[in-house]
């Protein structure tokens, strides 16, 4: 089964009257839906769904892929009548907004002890599931690895004017991260925003295009339409796996790890299905699995070298995690974003011209 089974999929755009009821109705199987929504991708949306689906054959796991603020957009529209049985995967900073909304149910997995602390809502409301870190990405064909980025600051070198992609950070929690640990740093040196603005400005300047997707992120970075990118670690390795001409650098200065985290849906119309799936999802053969079939860092504490591949190792080795508050994050994030949408996007100037 592919994101809903091809025999209930429906022909029309996906918000149109119908839709939800097709993808929670049981499609006479006799198996229970257990629907997701979720940032993850194909990739390891379907390898869990199968591989789930092998170990409980009565449930059928169906599952909706879009960006994490697509993913809290969606949930909190169907607050009275929830569509959603487990949110899976996106940064805490935006689960913190569902949790704060009264989006998600309190669930404490068996698995829970071994995340840490900070990565968990005191109240059981999610918990991170894998690690995140976002990187600096550029076209190995255009650019040397002794010549690409290598810290954040330096995307703002004049020599990558017009050459830098960005993916749309409206609809993409990776992008919020990274421009809420910008202005975050800001807070911490200055006491306020406006270095940060001013940095998201030069940025603004360098930008070729904000892109609406990762997959055409992807496309026009290979296809040379642009030569950096700002993106995370599992995406690029997936491509590179599939030829993809990228490199990366993990950024000097560090990176902002996200805390990519799961929570059960209030409300959920399946929560028996949803728990097993939670409490499976966490377990030790579920990380191994995900890490070595879909290039996720686990946010368990307990997992031995041997359970994690060789890929993992060497980006545990080479990571530097960035000093982040994530609580002014989670306060001020969704400010921010819209502060940034209204005066600096488009309206950057290259270094040395005078700055709105």
């Amino acid at each position: 089964m592919t994101p809903f089974s091809a025999r209930c999929r429906p022909r029309f755009p996906l918000l149109l009257t119908g839709w939800l009821l097709l993808l929670t109705t049981a499609c006479g199987d006799g198996r229970t839906p257990l629907v997701m929504y979720s940032p993850h991708g194909r990739d390891l949306l379907t390898l869990v769904e199968t591989t789930f689906e092998e170990a409980n054959p009565e449930i059928d796991v169906r599952w909706l892929d879009m960006g994490s603020q697509e993913v809290y957009d969606r949930v909190r529209t169907e607050a009275a009548n929830p569509q959603c049985d487990v949110w899976f995967g996106g940064p805490a900073t935006i689960l913190s907004r569902g949790a704060a909304d009264g989006l998600l149910e309190a669930y404490r997995p068996p698995w829970a002890d071994a995340i840490p602390p900070a990565s968990q809502h005191p109240d059981d409301l999610y918990f991170a599931l894998y690690r995140t870190p976002p990187i600096l990405v550029y076209n190995e064909k255009t650019v040397a690895p002794e010549d690409a980025p290598k810290d954040w600051d330096d995307l703002l070198d004049p020599r990558w004017q017009g050459k830098i992609l960005v993916r749309d950070p409206l609809a993409s929690g990776t992008m919020r991260t990274i421009f809420g640990m910008i202005l975050a740093r800001s807070v911490a040196e200055t006491g306020s925003t406006e270095q940060g603005f001013d940095w998201l400005r030069r940025l603004d300047a360098q930008t070729k295009e904000y892109v609406h997707s990762p997959a055409l992120l992807h496309q026009k970075i290979v296809r040379q339409e642009g030569q950096v990118t700002l993106w995370e670690l599992t995406d690029i390795l997936f491509q590179r796996l599939r030829g993809a001409s990228l490199g990366y650098t993990f950024p000097s200065s560090g990176s902002p790890v996200i805390d990519d985290s799961i929570g059960l849906v209030k409300g959920a119309k399946h929560p028996e299905e949803a728990r097993r799936f939670i409490d499976w999802i966490g377990s030790h053969q579920a990380q191994s699995l995900a890490a070595e079939e879909a290039f996720r860092l686990p946010a368990r504490l307990d997992m031995a070298e041997d359970e994690l591949p060789a890929w993992a190792r060497e980006a545990l080795a080479q990571l530097v995690t960035a000093e982040v508050d994530w609580q002014l994050l989670e306060s001020q994030g969704a400010e921010w974003m819209n502060t940034w949408d209204r005066t600096v996007r488009g309206q950057g100037k290259p270094e040395g011209a005078d700055r709105p």
